[in-house]
């Protein structure tokens, strides 16, 4: 009975944890070489205008190989980078 009831105050402070504003409720990671720019936009901090970036500078310089490549666009320093790289892959 002690059990259950502990396993169930764990899984609702779980729970509120990911309702808590700003949480990653998605695990998976979007591809910045494959993503169109609605995909982008599910990533906390990208919105519409840098997700046209994003997909306008890999459409002129080819697949990102790094992450720190995101800096090169307008828009996107140090410390976006830094909030978003979590979220991104770069899977090919």
């Amino acid at each position: 009975m002690v059990q259950r009831l502990i396993r169930s105050f764990l899984l609702l402070v779980l729970l509120l944890t990911l309702m808590a504003p700003g949480a990653v409720i998605s695990a998976a990671l979007i591809n910045i070489n494959t993503a169109t720019a609605e995909q982008l936009q599910q990533v906390q901090g990208i919105g519409p205008s840098t997700a046209e970036k994003i997909v306008a500078y890999r459409q002129q310089h080819g697949a990102f190989t790094s992450l720190d490549q995101l800096v090169e666009i307008k828009g996107i320093g140090e410390k976006s980078l830094a909030k978003i790289s979590g979220q991104l892959s770069l899977e090919q």
